[in-house]
């Protein structure tokens, strides 16, 4: 395999997905330069989640049309401009807009770089070149917030965007050598009235969701707002089984891999999107500890990710995608669940080992699902794969995040306590207990699922399983 091809894509990933979180922990110094409130300058996070679930689902039309390797390209480009623009902000109009224009680079980089991914590497391959690609969606947001603070306290909160300047241009200039080129192919129609609906739906969600668990904005806006995005969602479905070129594909939700890692691995993410919210804060609220203390903490499960990926492909050789994703799901719950017994005297090594077995198993889970995704998909039919797993998996983060901060207030109220030790620990085991849920669906798949890729034989598999379909 081509290591060099999945490196470059995945530091480009990198830098958008530490960006999304980076800004975080410098809320208050942009605030106070550009003359608003933090609270009001959340909206620049939702801005930006709101600009991927938009123009996601248009991503594997775009590559299509256009080509993967352009687009990808380009999609970097745009993403530079956009953090230009953020660090020239001096007003939160300008901000906000600045972050849509990042989403919008966002949104083509991460779908149209598993595309090319799959289309220049051989299925027998695909899981060690996912591995790669899976690792900035984990560490990124690990070590945004703690680089944002570094940046932020000793430099300049513009320092955040600026860096993405020589990172994009030395992403544009390597992609550019190192990206083979895929033909363009023949597209179908653009569907026009399918991309309002799944922009409607996907950014009504988001923005909801978003507005829900970040008080920038009366909940019941965000409230109002999920409703139209569900009911959107509803008509687009409606419009799909009927429209001869639907923009999103649904029918490939009758192949049972793709749809059990679509769904599964979306209850799993559920909690994923939750944790990076509540550990940060249950460490500086509760225990005292500072945001760098929190933040190195944290850290420790970008190595337990990181070392994943040296063990995914000889993993799922031994076990194949069903016991894995199975057994990942139920331990990577059962360590989020663990975070419930933390306590102020809990000894940093016992912390340091939780996060690190944390991190390794939610890094292999997402691996198997992300490549997984593709077991039954026919070639012509990967960029419709990539937007519609791509636009999922930001609806089911802002869904956790929501649930999150949902949860904590929730209980807050009903013990009468606030925000307290109590409260964390109940989010905890409900995301604990959503991430196991999620192993009950890849417990249905034939032993056998995907056995082109993993290399797994499927000797065992039970009584009825019949041999997964693969299309090459």
């Amino acid at each position: 395999m081509n290591r060099t091809l999945p490196i470059v894509l995945a530091v480009a990933l990198f830098m958008e997905n530490m960006d999304s979180t980076v800004i975080s922990t410098a809320l208050p110094a942009i605030a106070d330069d550009i003359g608003t409130s933090p609270v009001a300058l959340k909206l620049a996070l939702t801005a930006y989640l709101v600009s991927l679930a938009i123009f996601i689902p248009i991503s594997g039309w775009m590559a299509d049309r256009y080509g993967a390797k352009p687009v990808f390209r380009i999609a970097i480009a745009v993403f530079m401009v956009g953090s230009i623009a953020c660090a020239v902000s001096d007003s939160l109009a300008a901000f906000v807009g600045s972050r849509f224009l990042q989403g919008m680079g966002g949104a083509m980089m991460s779908p149209v770089a598993r595309l090319v991914l799959v289309r220049a590497t051989p299925r027998n391959q695909l899981v060690s070149a996912m591995a790669w690609l899976t690792i900035p969606a984990l560490v990124g947001p690990m070590v945004g917030p703690p680089v944002g603070g570094f940046i932020t306290t000793y430099v300049s909160w513009h320092w955040i965007f600026i860096i993405n300047v020589p990172i994009g241009l030395v992403g544009i200039l390597v992609s550019g050598i190192v990206l083979p080129k895929i033909e363009t192919r023949e597209t179908r129609p653009m569907d026009w009235l399918g991309f309002l609906l799944a922009a409607v739906a996907a950014s009504g969600l988001v923005f909801g969701l978003s507005v829900i668990s970040l008080p920038a904005l009366p909940p019941i806006i965000g409230i109002v707002t999920t409703l139209v995005g569900i009911a959107a969602g509803f008509a687009y479905v409606r419009h799909a089984r009927r429209a001869q070129h639907p923009i999103l594909d649904i029918s490939l939700f009758r192949g049972a891999a793709f749809r059990t890692s679509i769904f599964g691995g979306a209850l799993f993410r559920i909690r994923t999107g939750a944790v990076p919210s509540l550990l940060p804060l249950m460490f500086q609220l509760i225990f005292g500890m500072s945001p760098f203390q929190s933040g190195m903490l944290t850290f420790v499960s970008a190595i337990g990710a990181f070392t994943m990926k040296f063990l995914a492909t000889t993993t799922l050789r031994a076990a194949g995608f069903r016991t894995v994703t199975v057994a990942t799901a139920i331990g990577g719950g059962l360590m989020i669940g663990a975070n419930a017994l933390f306590t102020v005297d809990t000894p940093s090594a016992v912390i340091v080992a939780t996060l690190l077995a944390s991190g390794f198993l939610r890094s292999l889970f997402f691996t198997s699902t992300n490549a997984m995704v593709f077991a039954e998909v026919a070639d012509n039919e990967a960029s419709q794969a990539t937007a519609i797993a791509a636009a999922c998996q930001q609806i089911s983060v802002a869904l956790g995040v929501a649930c999150a901060g949902g949860l904590l207030e929730m209980v807050g109220a009903l013990s009468g306590n606030g925000l307290d030790h109590f409260a964390f620990i109940v989010a905890f085991v409900v995301a604990s207990a959503t991430a196991v849920l999620s192993a009950a669906l890849f417990f249905t798949l034939p032993a056998d699922v995907g056995q082109s890729m993993s290399g797994h034989s499927g000797r065992g598999r039970r009584r009825g399983d019949g041999p997964a379909e693969m299309q090459e």
